[in-house]
């Protein structure tokens, strides 16, 4: 077994969590093959007055099972699906925090919040303007995007390396990636890496609303909401969720006799430099990061199988991703598979990324690719396999997974088959 690639320590997956509304790991892959949708009227507040009343819900996490009582109810919500998901990879790893204690000067945290805990922000603001409650000591700081990984980093002692990558809907593809490389540059030996969002509240569907970025008109039928690269889209779902991976060198997950998922080969990021929320119309930001990831992995786009897109839902982002993936693959990229997880669980924002890179690590394991559901009517922009509505069998052996964010921020992580 090879040790090392290109150069560097060769880094793979040996634990993954999710926490969704399609529920755990085993859950949520059982369900993204079966095409199921998590998409469903709010359940956390009443979202009567909203012209928007679905999202892609968490209904069950039991926080308590893995924080302090004090501390699991004085933290958002955010943090709370952060540290479920990475305690839960850390299981699927094989692994304790007591295992983590003869190297724990190597183990490092690298898990993103875009948005952070707004639910604390918001109460806090609220109830200062309408009734002069100060606020606690806490409120304004445990609401702050690296909370989820600073508690990753205290309830598991780590202290290698503390990162919180804030990207916006690049979030998680980002943190990976950068996970990737505190271990190829020698920084870490193990890493805690994903992201989370959870944000399903008044103002911030109304905010999106005011954007005309999420889907209207399927209230009374929200699975259909989200038809990614459908001719009849016209907008994304909200969600919320986390994912979260260990990454190891090669070196370490051999000797431990660890199970091994696939193999982090490279990543990249790139700027639109254009506008706080459009694509760029030409792709070129989203063309230049997945040519960036291939260059950083060594890789040729023609041993692409596989693409998870971004593939939001939203009429400018999946003609101007088709557009960029036709760029860099050329006539390869009529060859190759393009999917989105968010068709079933919707735009998890900062988690998105990491979820969706669950996703795609399962599908090399497994050889299959899950369905893009609610495609229905080809659009002339969008004309590239999209694995529409049922779950296929595949030979996938290096698959990207790709993410672009308000702000013009884009990511994209290259995994490959051990």
């Amino acid at each position: 077994m090879e040790l090392t690639r290109n150069g560097f320590p060769r880094v793979v997956i040996t634990g993954m969590g999710t926490t969704t509304s399609l529920g755990s790991l085993t859950e949520l892959w059982t369900k993204l093959k079966a095409g199921v949708s998590g998409v469903s009227r709010i359940q956390a507040f009443d979202p009567s007055a909203l012209e928007v009343q679905i999202a892609s819900e968490v209904t069950e996490c039991n926080i308590e099972k893995y924080m302090d009582k004090k501390d699991a109810r004085r933290v958002g919500r955010p943090t709370q699906l952060g540290v479920v998901t990475a305690l839960d990879a850390l299981e699927d790893a094989g692994l304790t925090i007591d295992d983590l204690q003869p190297i724990i000067e190597r183990v490092a945290v690298d898990f993103g919040s875009s948005l952070g805990g707004h639910d604390l922000a918001q109460q806090a603001s609220f109830n200062y303007r309408t009734k002069g409650r100060r606020p606690g000591p806490f409120s304004l700081i445990e609401s702050i995007p690296n909370i989820p990984a600073h508690y990753i980093s205290k309830i598991t002692g780590s202290l290698g390396p503390l990162v919180c990558i804030s990207a916006a809907c690049a979030t998680g593809t980002h943190s990976i990636g950068d996970a990737m490389n505190l271990i190829r540059y020698g920084k870490a030996d193990l890493v805690f890496t994903g992201g989370v969002e959870a944000m399903i509240y008044d103002y911030g569907i109304a905010g999106f609303i005011s954007m005309k970025g999420l889907a209207t008109g399927y209230n009374d039928d929200p699975t259909k909401a989200s038809r990614p690269f459908d001719k009849n889209r016209n907008g994304f779902v909200f969600g919320e969720g986390a994912g979260a991976m260990i990454l190891e060198t090669m070196e370490r997950a051999v000797k431990r006799g660890a199970r091994i998922y696939a193999e982090v080969l490279g990543m990249a990021t790139s700027s639109d430099a254009y506008h706080v929320a459009a694509p760029e119309p030409t792709g070129r930001g989203a063309a230049n990061v997945m040519k960036w990831a291939l260059d950083d992995a060594k890789l040729s786009g023609d041993v692409i199988d596989y693409i998870n897109a971004h593939g939001s839902s939203t009429p400018a982002n999946d003609s101007t991703e088709t557009l960029a993936i036709k760029k860099v693959f050329g006539d390869h990229a009529y060859k190759l598979a393009v999917n989105s997880t968010k068709s079933m669980i919707g735009h998890l924002l900062g988690g998105a990324g990491a979820v969706e890179g669950v996703a795609t690590v399962m599908s090399l394991v497994e050889q299959v690719l899950h369905p893009t559901i609610n495609y229905e009517t080809p659009d002339p922009e969008c004309d590239l396999d999209y694995v529409p509505n049922e779950a296929r069998d595949a030979k996938i052996t290096y698959a990207m997974s790709n993410n672009y964010g308000l702000g013009g921020q884009n990511a994209s992580v290259i995994f490959g088959r051990v």
